[in-house]
């Protein structure tokens, strides 16, 4: 069996993935829904997916954690992919929705189980549909968009009864791994960590200060808007302006995060793909990370100018984007620790083109989601996806309910739409796009809710908690004793060895702390006033299990 150390872009997924308790991992599951041509049976389905595992080691890949707390992927022998059967007729066994929400909402064990799930529905005995899950660890967009066709290439060949002629795969992800630990991967890492440094420094320390209020209602929302306007205009001020429309988005939501938290520094993570930063850009595996861009938006200038703006720093982030995101967690928790402040980077920005898509409206459309329970664990203050179809774009936001409540939503996303589409003046600036939003400008950066340092708590730890915590912390990062007065990171503790921590925790009986907790700067005794004494019979309760 081969083995190796996580890819850098399956870092930032491992965090997220272990920062989610175990019932709200499916938070990082994606599902695809594939089509049947006539003429397949339910033989060559299976055949098809094991013979896209065989080709492809990142779906027979495991998750394992080494000696000493560090990650790592064992690839394992080739087998058949299972891929359950479900009829639509009604004879007592579970209904289709049944067997997907089974496969799409159950966490994946990462030690026992390959990243890949699968069902074939069928009608009467005939395959009609194929409902594919993946673990985002094993995969990536330009990923499922490369199994996607691998997949339609397989079905019109047995349709065709002509094989496939499919190119052989040269890289796998351990070559990838193998190359990220060269000391050529650690100059670019050791470069792109010195600029995010920089940037982290001059990032305000929380974008939501004036906005940050104690949560009501329910943990977050999410909505989505689509408009059909939104696509020519977003085409037509790219032409304009020589740019991607990816960027003239980018813009429309830096103005319109502007307007909404009266700040001059917008700070998001952006997601890049990484394929071109180094020889291995044909590795199906997870290789995107998020990567920071800081926008000053002083000035009041126009949306040509604030396009300037965000090209550029847009431009310098790509050039830095490829490093291990666990080194950039370690700097958040140091600047912290300098301020004295948690220092917040929380919102993403993602933009995705679906070019089969179609909405086949002619009106914007606006849609208030379900509460999204399980990205509200995620630690995440606002996460906007920009999806441009053959005919709209979509524009969906999740926003923690601590910095939007429903109706700040519903006008982030009408504003966001009402600036790109006035932005085809020229001369719009900034101070009208905030109009266009009807925000009223935030008063101050003090924080609705007080500002006060989460470390600052008066009650005493349990003396065993604090022991069993220092003790852990020590043995799991190899360290010869553990101040309890300093932050994880200050301690010398790694962040890619913090779900190890947890699950020592969880062993221990304690249960409190999660990623977010942990990278911070909140001193260990502080933390340990956090962890709570879980009984045998709350743990088989709430379903707790060692990651």
């Amino acid at each position: 069996m081969k083995t190796a150390k996580l890819c850098w872009g399956q870092r930032y997924m491992w965090l997220r993935f272990h920062q989610l308790p175990p019932a709200h991992r499916h938070e990082t599951h994606v599902v695809l829904r594939l089509g049947v041509h006539e003429g397949i049976t339910l033989a060559n389905c299976r055949a098809t997916l094991t013979y896209l595992a065989r080709r492809h080691e990142a779906l027979r890949t495991t998750f394992h954690l080494d000696g000493d707390g560090d990650p790592y992927q064992k690839v394992n022998p080739p087998g058949p992919v299972r891929a359950v059967e479900v009829s639509t007729e009604r004879d007592g066994t579970p209904s289709p929705a049944e067997v997907v929400e089974d496969l799409s909402s159950r966490p994946f064990d990462l030690e026992s189980e390959w990243p890949i799930r699968a069902c074939v529905i069928t009608s009467g005995g005939v395959p009609k549909q194929m409902v594919v899950v993946l673990n985002h660890l094993a995969v990536d967009v330009w990923t499922i968009g490369e199994l996607k066709r691998e997949l339609r290439m397989q079905r019109a060949g047995f349709a065709t009864r002509r094989p496939a002629a499919i190119q052989p795969v040269r890289h796998q992800p351990v070559d990838l791994a193998r190359y990220e630990a060269s000391a050529e991967a650690a100059v670019t890492a050791a470069g792109a960590v010195a600029h995010w440094e920089n940037e982290i420094a001059q990032l305000p320390y929380d974008l939501f200060a004036a906005r940050r209020t104690r949560p009501e209602g329910p943990p977050a929302r999410h909505a989505t808007l689509i408009s059909p306007a939104l696509l020519p205009a977003s085409r037509e001020l790219a032409a304009a302006h020589r740019v991607w429309p990816s960027l003239i988005h980018l813009t429309a939501y830096t103005a319109t995060m502007a307007a909404y938290t009266g700040s001059d520094t917008v700070g998001h993570l952006s997601f890049v793909g990484n394929r071109d930063s180094h020889p291995f850009g044909d590795v199906l595996t997870c290789m995107f990370s998020p990567t920071l861009v800081r926008v000053d938006c002083s000035g009041d200038p126009t949306f040509g100018e604030l396009l300037a703006r965000v090209s550029a720093a847009f431009t310098l982030a790509r050039e830095h984007a490829y490093l291990p995101y666990d080194e950039v967690v370690e700097l958040l928790s140091r600047e912290s620790s300098r301020r004295a402040h948690p220092v917040r980077l929380a919102s993403e920005f993602n933009f995705i083109k679906q070019a089969s898509r179609e909405y086949k409206g002619t009106r914007t459309a606006f849609t208030s989601n379900p509460v999204p329970e399980a990205w509200a664990h995620t630690g995440t203050d606002t996460y906007v996806r920009v999806d441009e179809w053959k005919d709209a774009v979509a524009v969906s936001l999740h926003a923690a309910s601590t910095v939007m409540d429903g109706d700040a939503v519903e006008r982030f996303l009408r504003g966001f739409e009402a600036v790109l589409l006035a932005a085809r003046d020229d001369g719009l600036r900034l101070s009208e796009a905030a109009r266009l939003t009807g925000f009223t400008p935030p008063e101050s950066e003090t924080p609705a809710c007080g500002g006060a340092r989460p470390y600052l708590a008066t009650s005493d730890a349990d003396p065993a908690a604090e022991q069993d915590l220092a003790e852990i912390v020590r043995q799991v990062n190899g360290l010869p004793k553990t101040d309890l007065t300093r932050s994880y990171t200050l301690a010398g503790g790694r962040a890619l060895r913090i779900p190890r921590v947890l699950a020592e925790l969880d062993a221990q009986g304690w249960t409190g702390l999660d990623v977010c907790r942990l990278a911070g700067p909140t001193p260990l005794r502080a933390l340990a006033r956090r962890l709570v004494p879980l009984s045998t019979q709350d743990r088989n309760r709430l379903g707790v299990v060692t990651s």
